[in-house]
């Protein structure tokens, strides 16, 4: 199985708390204005990159404190972050998306959220950006602890 990628940042501090390996996904229909990380918006963009070399990798460095899916969107590839992460279900996975937890739960994305120990949900909205909170890019995002919320049917929203 592959997987697209705008790229890779193998001992991220910025992506989640400790050290992380952040996978971008490419492609993404939200393009939010003024967003981080508009090179990974184009479909047609990145590179494909091989699921069980990406998990060996991640597997080899003994540093990491967990891996981060950001994007892009990567929920526009759920199945590929599905299979990524079955490869590493020891590690402590934060994945960003534009889409809520919401309507996650309520589409065929929900098997992904199973996977997922933290969602940061929702859309960078400019007008809501605030340099002060860690993790987020605007205020109306919010830090869900998946398996929880998927436990209680509800959102439980948790720190990082």
């Amino acid at each position: 199985m592959q997987i697209k990628i705008a790229g890779i940042v193998k001992n991220s501090v910025v992506d989640g708390p400790g050290i992380r390996y952040t996978i971008f996904s490419q492609g993404c229909s939200f393009k939010c204005e003024n967003c981080h990380n508009p090179h990974t918006h184009d479909f047609e963009g990145g590179e494909w990159r091989n699921i069980e070399d990406l998990a060996s990798e991640i597997k080899s460095d003994p540093l990491l404190d967990g891996v981060t899916f950001s994007g892009g969107e990567p929920f526009e590839q759920a199945q590929a972050f599905i299979d990524l992460a079955n490869l590493i279900p020891e590690y402590h996975i934060i994945c960003y998306t534009g889409y809520t937890f919401e309507e996650l739960l309520a589409g065929k994305a929900a098997e992904l959220l199973n996977k997922i120990n933290i969602l940061v949900d929702g859309q960078f909205v400019q007008s809501r950006r605030d340099y002060k909170i860690r993790f987020k890019g605007s205020a109306n995002q919010r830090v869900i602890d998946s398996k929880e919320s998927i436990k209680h049917g509800k959102v439980i929203e948790t720190s990082l």
